[in-house]
């Protein structure tokens, strides 16, 4: 079973657009929907924005479910200059930006028990990138950062991408990912990029959220068929 977690009603509603819901269950206030697709058993979630309720949502759906493998689908701001509005970011590690005992003599994001770097799945990162390759979709591979922080100003996440050498910010990806290191689950982080430190962040988010949604889930209804023959 495939455990699909979105951040905001925005994402999910794309990927609902072609799906059938066989079931749903209610646990703790967050609803959690039955789908096939692609011969796929999958459950979908809305989590809802930041690392709290993001990581607590995956911890929920691993404790409730028969979950084989979690995939994270959403938008992010890019940090890099060669990050373009509609590119697709595939993690291959996150770390928490905002997460500092730096003064206990341990680098920014380093996590007493878990580490820094939290790396993802290596083979459905490998399916996932030679899938969008084959699609011919302009696919990113790097570093992912999270916080509890949405960063409109350009000169602070500038700054975050060369401190972190990471192509995107966002804010659950890699809560998700600790959640899952520590339950044995493998898992993935793929982002749509819905603004740019090119232009105004506030005015292309906007702008561009939905038409990042639909990208993200288009791809990963490509993603979920690639899947159903391979795993």
């Amino acid at each position: 079973m495939i455990g699909i977690i979105f951040a905001m009603e925005e994402e999910i509603a794309s990927f609902f657009k072609d799906k059938d819901i066989i079931n749903k269950k209610n646990i703790y206030e967050l609803t959690f929907y039955n789908i096939k697709y692609a011969n796929l058993d999958l459950i979908v979630v809305e989590s809802g924005v930041g690392k709290v309720n993001s990581a607590r949502t995956t911890q929920i759906m691993i404790d409730n479910f028969d979950i084989n493998l979690i995939i994270n689908v959403g938008v992010a701001g890019g940090l890099k200059n060669n990050v373009n509005i509609l590119d697709i970011v595939v993690a291959n590690k996150l770390i928490q930006h905002d997460f500092d005992i730096s003064n206990f003599n341990h680098k920014k994001g380093y996590i007493p028990k878990v580490g820094d770097y939290i790396e993802t799945d290596n083979k459905l990162k490998n399916i996932i990138t030679n899938l969008g390759k084959n699609l011919k979709l302009n696919i990113l591979e790097g570093t992912m950062i999270s916080g509890d922080k949405f960063i409109t100003d350009i000169k602070e996440r500038i700054n975050l991408g060369n401190e972190y050498n990471a192509l995107c910010c966002e804010m659950e990806g890699a809560s998700i990912g600790q959640v899952c290191k520590l339950c044995n689950i493998p898992f993935i982080i793929i982002r749509s990029i819905s603004d740019s430190i090119k232009y105004n962040t506030v005015l292309k988010y906007d702008e561009f959220l939905f038409n990042s949604c639909e990208q993200i889930t288009s791809f990963l209804n490509y993603i979920l068929k690639e899947l159903s023959n391979k795993l």
